[in-house]
């Protein structure tokens, strides 16, 4: 390595000529005039070019020597008999210069050489992200949405712009706290909203005024934000998740340091809602509010009974009662086709499912591996879908050569497919007029968890006939219910003595 050099300059010109003086300025001889610049020989190119690292501007030329010794360590990182790595360290310097850009840490560029990772790395935290998710080419469909929906929404906007290589752990921190902030800020517009809404439909639309008034509110809704979810502390640890992911395969392959700063993180802890039945208390107190006890509500054996015999007739019971006895998801309902059901063995195996993806419908896999089952049914179940196919075929048989073949056992009159969408709208509809409490359709299965637990199925069966991954699941999610069944239990036992 040849031995670089300090100079001394300034912008003097020459009152005749008009040139620069340069090192001929006599007022050089003073400390304080001009500007102190370095010059080291770099290793040649690759195609044998000269280059030369120059940078000046440097108010003293203790300031110039420290930026020249960099330079010097830098272009010592590499053996003495490692071409390739001083020609890497050169193209590193000669970058610096042609975009006048700081020399970069010498730990940093040190590790990233041994370790062979680029030395002029500038990916950031969203670039890295979009060829994180562009590669992960095995992912569901739902999979893959949800992680886009986390680095759309969240982890760009937030952390996007930083280099990946120095974001930190305070980094993500500070996006958590500003989805809080902003959680805090959507809940007061939509209360703000709520609270005009109910102005509006509380307001009679007869006479001059209150036409006026209704006129007034409406305009108040149009100038407010619509209403929007917050992103819960339940979802925070998805989004968490998507970034240590996406943050793990670029540390194994080398594009940043082996430490994970998403793995680090603490978030405020959440709480899964608990299934809770829909007993007479609770439901005068829902008539009386409008609130529900809970998020995830289920009907009592009696309340289920209600419903069947409400939808006996409706096209579709048999779809509502494999939901409420066999707790299948609604996707795995709409998607189960005929040649899943075996009358021979009354039973039907759950191998595809119809998935919603923003309004549009696609086949996909069940949602985990353990999603994949036999289940059994029931003999009257069992009957119900050979008197299903027959009224399928009287359909097919009026629409003719207008008639789909999906070859599923649940569809549109004309054979199409249906849309899980749709069927939800159809059963909010039906529980309401049928007269009882609200449930989701999710909330039907797990009535059917409900039912085969107060019908004394170990809880085993029932998580495999849920396609649960592990009874932990069910037994996490219905614990309160199994809190019930104890109590019913005890009070059995005093009655018995």
């Amino acid at each position: 390595m040849k031995n670089g050099t300090i100079t001394r300059r300034c912008r003097c010109t020459d009152p005749e000529t008009g040139k620069d003086l340069g090192a001929s300025c006599p007022k050089l001889q003073s400390r304080r005039h001009g500007t102190f610049g370095v010059f080291q020989e770099l290793d040649p190119a690759q195609d044998g070019r000269r280059r030369r690292f120059r940078r000046g501007g440097f108010e003293t030329s203790t300031k110039a020597q420290e930026e020249l010794g960099k330079v010097r360590a830098l272009m010592a990182i590499p053996e003495e008999d490692d071409a390739w790595g001083k020609t890497q360290i050169s193209d590193l310097l000669e970058d610096c210069v042609k975009e006048k850009t700081p020399l970069p840490d010498y730990d940093e560029t040190r590790r990233r050489f041994q370790t062979g990772q680029s030395l002029n790395s500038k990916t950031t935290v969203g670039e890295w992200l979009d060829t994180w998710l562009a590669g992960r080419k095995r992912l569901r469909r739902g999979g893959a949405s949800r992680y886009e929906c986390d680095i759309r929404v969240h982890l760009k906007p937030h952390l996007g712009h930083l280099r990946l290589d120095k974001l930190r752990v305070h980094h993500i921190d500070k996006m958590f706290d500003a989805i809080n902030e902003r959680n805090i800020e959507i809940q007061e517009q939509n209360a703000q909203r709520r609270a005009v809404a109910d102005e509006l439909k509380a307001t009679p639309n007869k006479g001059a005024e209150n036409r006026a008034r209704r006129k007034w509110f409406r305009a108040q809704l149009d100038a407010m934000p619509p209403f929007r979810r917050v992103t819960g502390l339940n979802t925070q640890p998805h989004i968490r998740d998507t970034l240590r992911a996406a943050l793990n395969v670029a540390i194994a392959q080398q594009v940043m340091p082996a430490f994970n700063p998403a793995a680090h993180v603490e978030l405020l802890p959440g709480t899964k809602p608990k299934a809770l039945v829909w007993t007479e208390e609770r439901i005068a107190r829902w008539q009386e509010t409008g609130k529900r006890p809970s998020p995830v509500m289920v009907w009592t054996p009696e309340q289920t009974a209600v419903f069947l015999d409400f939808v006996a007739r409706d096209r579709l019971y048999l779809l509502w009662r494999l939901i409420a006895f066999r707790g299948t998801r609604r996707g795995e309902a709409c998607g189960v086709r005929w040649e899943d059901y075996s009358a021979k063995h009354c039973s039907l195996a759950i191998a595809t499912q119809l998935v919603q993806d923003g309004w549009e419908v696609h086949e996909g896999a069940p949602k985990t591996d353990s999603g994949l089952r036999l289940i059994a049914l029931d003999g009257e179940t069992s009957e119900g879908f050979l008197t299903h196919k027959a009224r399928q075929q009287r359909e097919r048989e009026a629409w003719g050569e207008g008639w789909q073949d999906t070859g599923r056992i649940f569809t549109q009159e004309d054979g199409s497919l249906l849309h899980p969408g749709k069927v939800s709208d159809l059963f909010e509809r039906l529980t309401e007029a049928a007269g009882l409490p609200p449930i989701r359709l999710h909330d039907l299965r797990h009535v059917a968890a409900t039912l085969m637990l107060a019908a004394g199925v170990d809880i085993k069966v029932v998580s495999e006939t849920l396609g649960h991954s592990d009874t932990r699941v069910t037994r996490d999610i219905y614990q309160s219910v199994l809190d019930d069944l104890a109590r019913d239990a005890a009070e059995k036992v005093v009655q018995l003595v």
